[in-house]
């Protein structure tokens, strides 16, 4: 008899809807707080490589152009660098995943 209500008992817990969704939630929770550190930590990767980008175009300009830092279009240029070398590599991959 004793062991005819355990196996009731499992099956109630086995087919408890609310114990289930709750179940399911919690694990939610987890694999969507994974899934946000996986994204952060690229896009953190992601910003780092382009600051690291910035800062060596900034560098070279200087050394090429002494006092170019002071110019106003000094920014537009570092920019107008950065979107050359981005695009140019982007086309590189493009050609690169065709063949």
């Amino acid at each position: 008899m004793a062991n005819l209500k355990k196996f009731i008992n499992s099956i109630k817990e086995v087919l408890d809807p609310r114990a289930n969704l709750n179940a399911f939630a919690r694990n939610q929770e987890e694999e969507r707080g994974e899934f946000i550190k996986s994204l952060s930590s690229n896009e953190l990767r992601i910003k780092a490589d382009e600051h690291r980008l910035e800062a060596m175009v900034r560098q070279q300009l200087k050394e090429e152009f002494p006092n170019i830092e002071k110019s106003s279009s000094y920014d537009l240029l570092v920019d107008a660098v950065i979107h050359n070398y981005k695009s140019k590599q982007l086309h590189a991959t493009d050609d690169a995943e065709i063949k």
